[in-house]
């Protein structure tokens, strides 16, 4: 082992989960006295064996379970002895309620909050809009492998449906996890997500069409609120005033159509006089039409922001990539759940380190490098740090390597009155 390697005094499972401060545990615990009916089995100890079952891709609570032996007494340093049996864990995972688990990311979200904001955001969007006022919200399924919770879409041919659940969140514009996490069965409506929210004054939404509601809008419209959404290709409108822009101008991409429109609201006779901005995409030829309340903004400040939505479906993506969502431990709804919950729980101190080590290793592989040794005392935030700072001697050599190349044989060439 090199001098260089530092070592820390517990394990990198450890390391992981210093994190996660104990009076945010305490609180949470005590708020929905999750250890009330339990001896030894208390939540802390509940949510470390998930945390390691999501990180190393353990596909069953007796995988998780029999793994969790080469750990033995390296749990100590987190005040754990001894370690759970299959059917411990499984009545944990059956009994404990999993909103103690939303609370503790609720509240671990917010003691990191500050850290976790990107300052590459801090300048206005296109030179007029404060990118902090901007939430995007989306939603993402998981399938289950029975219908514990109602699947979303038809029944298959042979009679048979697997459940699922659907995650709804909500980022932070300038964010990398989300502030707000509610998790349902896939087939409920994505429209009632709108209820969950709570804006105000001056917040910006930005989401998809599968969100549209003219009464909630309306509603946002007089209560100041703003939103920027697609439109659905069979919606009725009237046009009340439209500005297009020449040929020249959208050819090769960028705004076609800005017009003022009306919405006919149901079981009402008014109607909602909202903003439809039809946009060419300069990349692909798509053409998009934007919906928005946002009528003092320039066209393209809409486009940018409906285009930075797709930073949610980035989260989503990484948070199924690098955390165990297709294998469950339990099939009890609130093992689901919890399960879901520590993923997030992960992700999030994840991403506090990927932010402290300046983001100099991708997130997946600092993920993945966890993963396969959490046993090991290794520190790990030294040990990418380190990596940073050989890739950027190995940068530094090879440009003195160049230079040094350069010089010698241009001064070679010169002398002989060529140029190399």
């Amino acid at each position: 082992m090199g001098k260089d390697i530092k070592l820390a005094g517990q394990p990198i499972i450890c390391q992981l989960l210093s994190f996660l401060p104990s009076h945010i545990i305490s609180a949470a615990v005590a708020l929905h006295r999750s250890d009330y009916y339990y001896k030894t089995m208390h939540t802390y100890k509940h949510l470390v064996c998930i945390v390691y079952g999501v990180i190393t891709g353990c596909r069953s609570l007796q995988a998780l379970c029999k793994t969790l032996i080469l750990l033995q007494g390296k749990l100590s340093y987190l005040g754990i002895y001894e370690l759970p049996a299959v059917s411990t864990l499984s009545d944990a995972n059956i009994r404990r309620n999993s909103d103690v688990f939303g609370d503790i990311y609720r509240r671990l979200y917010e003691h990191y909050k500050g850290y976790l904001s990107d300052s590459c955001f801090s300048l206005p969007l296109n030179g007029e809009l404060d990118t902090s006022m901007v939430r995007l919200f989306d939603a993402t399924t998981v399938t289950l492998f029975v219908e514990i919770f109602k699947g979303a879409g038809r029944n298959p041919i042979n009679g048979k449906r697997k459940g699922g659940l659907k995650i709804q969140a909500q980022l932070p514009f300038s964010g990398f996890v989300p502030d707000l996490i509610v998790i349902k069965e896939a087939a409920s409506n994505d429209k009632t997500f709108l209820g969950q929210l709570k804006p105000s004054p001056g917040t910006i939404y930005v989401f998809d069409k599968g969100y549209m509601n003219f009464s909630v809008f309306n509603q946002w419209t007089m209560q100041g609120v703003y939103f920027v959404t697609r439109i659905n290709e069979n919606a009725a409108y009237k046009v009340i005033e439209s500005k297009s822009s020449d040929i020249t101008e959208y050819i090769s991409g960028g705004v076609i159509l800005d017009q003022i429109i009306e919405l006919k609201l149901i079981d009402s006779d008014s109607a909602l006089k909202v903003r439809l901005v039809t946009y060419k995409d300069p990349l692909t030829g798509t053409v998009l039409q934007f919906l928005t309340n946002m009528f003092g903004y320039q066209t393209t400040t809409i486009a940018m922001l409906y285009k930075n939505r797709w930073s949610i479906e980035t989260f989503f993506k990484s948070l199924k990539q690098n955390f165990e969502l297709s294998y469950f431990y339990s099939d009890n709804p609130e093992g689901i759940k919890t399960q879901i919950w520590v993923a997030l729980i992960a992700n999030l101190i994840f991403t506090v380190i990927h932010k402290q080590i300046k983001e100099c290793e991708q997130f997946t592989t600092v993920v993945s490098m966890a993963a396969h040794n959490l046993g090991s005392y290794i520190c790990l935030i030294s040990l990418l740090k380190m990596q940073d700072k050989l890739r950027c001697n190995q940068r530094k050599t090879e440009n003195y390597s160049s230079l040094e190349y350069t010089l010698q044989f241009g001064g070679l060439f010169n002398s002989l009155g060529k140029s190399p």
